[in-house]
Order: structure tokens, then C-alpha cells, then sequence
């Protein structure tokens, strides 16, 4: 079992990365998206937080944005801080940011398949990172790639690092996209939808050996996902997002038994259950927005049951809940008590 995120007197561990007000654009024919509209949030040391919400909401936006992966053009980061290891990471030119990718800072991508080098071995695209950032020898190069490989749970690794992509199962293929990532010993590492395209047993398997790897590395995760089955396994807070926007955020308790956000409620009643077989299924009506123009209010008026006149006109105060528990909603409002349950 992981280290949890908590110290002894339940208080979370130090912060190894701020975001403060984050918002990024696109400029394209139709206008410009404003795809990411003041995001703000901490990680901290030794973390697992989950950022969710449907797609299109921006949590990929967000996590490219911390890794200097928008393209410019279109995109650009147009207001906020990304402060990591006490450096605002969102000033920093295509140079500073290869210094970090991949040694400080790691990405796990959505497709194993495209993420690796057809053409390369395994071993070559383990032991590249390593060689560039740390100036290593080819031998001891290898010799951590191996280690690398048995710690990610790949059989017979001497061999596997003569081989190439094609010649392993999609769940193979994304352990040794893990294995890249962390090589470096990154302090964060950034998952993005990591286990979409596997199976249920694969998956599992998948985020057993992520629960595995930050108890021996003691790596805080980011965790990018449309998968509430995927959070409730191994995350310690959520960030649930919407419309470019995080609406709550609270430990995966807070989340799970108290939502305060009729999109978060909206998203758990819409995930099949095996302790309700007789219900059906609750989808959220309607579509998220425009965000060529979006809202002026609270982004989710449109589709909320329980929306009332002051919800379109203008966006709502951050709420503090209890403990860890924080609230972007009019019906958290001291006026508004009892309309939402």
C-alpha cells in the first residue's frame, strides 16, 4: 500500500507544485477557444490527484500547459503561474523547459502506440532520456533500463530491450511508457488517461504498479481521466473540471460520499453500479458549452436541474467545505441551503 499524502496529524505533505489562475487559448479560424479559463490547484509531495471531467474540459489543455507542451501557435498560456520546485514554469522558453521534461517533470500519453518510436528498440528509447539528461554511460545506461523493466513487472527485460513496439500486447506496451517516464526519476509525474485503452484486468494491473512505483519513488501523480473507477482505486484528492474550469475539488472521500456540485452528483449517477441492479443509468442531459464564448456565469447552468436566476448571470464564490472540500456553486450559499441534496 502507497504512502499516503497526509502526514500524522492528517494534514497534507509539502507542495511540490502550484498552479495559480492558469488559463490558455487557441486562436483558430472560428475565434479564439479559451480552452483553459483560470485553473488553480496544488499538488504535494508524494500525491496522487486526479483531475476528471468529461471531454473536452480541458484536462489535457491543463497538463501540456505544465509540461510546455502547448503548440505556439495556436495555443498560448495567457494569464496565470505554474510554480514548480519554486520556478513559474509558464516563463519559460522551448531551452529551459527540454532541461526539465522527462527529468524533473514526466508524461505518461494517452496512446502507448503513437508515444513510442516505431523504429527504435526498446532499449534505445529507454536509455535515450537517460543519456541525454544525465550524461551516463551506455552500459550503466542499460543496466537501469533493465531495472527499470523489472520494476515495471516486464519478464526477461536482457531480451525485451533488443525488441521493438509491435512486438508487445497494449498492456506491455504501456508499462514501457511508464518505464520511460520515470527513468529519470521525475518529482512529478503526469498520467494522461493511462488505462483507456486497455482492458478491465490490464487496467487494474496497470494501477497496482502506479499505487507500487510512487511507494518506492515517493513521486507525486497527476492523473488525467474520464474514469471514476480509475479514481476511486488510487487517487487521494479530485479535482472534478468543467468547461474549462475546476467546479470542486476534495479528497476522494469528500468527493465520492458528500458531492456539493450538481455536475460532480451528475457524474457519479451516470457510472454503472453492481449494488443497484434494478436502476438505470442517470446521463446528464444536454452539451457543455460554447467556449468560443462561454458563460458568463456558472458554465453548467444550462444543464442543471436545480439552476436558479443568479447561475447564468454570474459565476460563484469558492466555497470551503469541510476539511479539504471546496465548491464552485450558487446552492452552496448560505441562501440557497436545502434546494440542493
Amino acid at each position: 500500500m502507497k504512502q499516503p499524502a497526509f502526514d500524522e496529524k492528517g494534514k497534507l505533505k509539502e507542495k511540490i507544485l502550484q498552479v495559480e489562475d492558469l488559463q490558455v487559448t487557441f486562436q483558430t479560424f472560428g475565434g479564439v477557444v479559451q480552452a483553459v479559463r483560470g485553473v488553480t490547484f496544488d499538488l504535494h509531495k508524494g500525491e496522487t490527484l486526479a483531475i476528471v471531467g468529461e471531454s473536452g474540459c480541458g484536462k489535457s489543455v491543463t497538463s501540456n500547459a505544465i509540461m510546455g507542451l502547448i503548440p505556439s501557435p495556436p495555443g498560448k498560456v495567457t494569464n496565470g503561474k505554474v510554480i514548480f520546485k519554486g520556478k513559474n514554469l509558464t516563463a519559460f522558453n522551448k531551452s529551459e523547459f527540454r532541461k526539465i521534461q522527462g527529468v524533473d517533470v514526466s508524461m505518461i500519453f494517452q496512446d502507448p502506440m503513437t508515444a513510442l518510436n516505431p523504429t527504435m528498440s526498446i532499449g534505445e528509447q529507454l536509455t535515450e532520456g537517460l543519456r541525454t539528461h544525465h550524461k551516463i554511460s551506455k552500459a550503466d545506461a542499460k543496466t537501469k533500463a533493465i531495472e527499470m523493466l523489472n520494476l515495471v513487472g516486464i519478464s526477461n527485460p536482457h531480451e525485451r530491450l533488443k525488441q521493438y513496439p509491435h512486438q508487445f500486447s497494449g498492456g506491455m506496451r504501456q508499462r514501457i511508457v511508464i518505464a520511460i517516464s520515470l527513468i529519470c526519476e521525475p518529482t512529478l509525474l503526469i498520467a494522461d488517461e493511462p488505462t483507456t485503452a486497455l482492458d478491465v484486468t490490464i487496467q487494474a494491473q496497470i494501477l497496482e504498479l502506479f499505487a507500487e512505483i510512487q511507494e518506492k519513488t515517493g513521486v507525486s501523480i497527476i492523473l488525467i481521466t474520464h474514469d471514476l473507477g480509475v479514481v476511486a482505486k488510487i487517487a487521494d484528492r479530485i479535482a472534478v473540471m468543467y468547461a474549462g474550469k475546476i467546479i470542486e475539488i476534495g479528497t476522494k472521500r469528500e468527493i465520492f460520499y458528500a458531492p456539493a456540485h450538481p455536475y460532480t452528483k451528475g457524474l457519479l449517477n451516470s457510472v454503472p453500479r453492481l449494488d443497484l441492479l434494478e436502476e438505470e443509468l442517470q446521463p446528464i442531459e444536454g452539451t457543455p458549452p460554447d467556449l468560443f464564448a462561454p458563460p458568463t456565469g456558472c458554465a453548467f447552468t444550462a444543464r442543471c436541474p436545480y439552476a436558479m436566476e443568479v447561475c447564468s448571470h454570474a459565476y460563484p464564490v469558492e466555497t470551503s467545505l469541510f476539511g479539504q472540500h471546496k465548491v464552485d456553486c450558487w446552492l452552496q450559499d448560505e441562501r440557497a441551503k436545502g434546494i440542493f441534496s
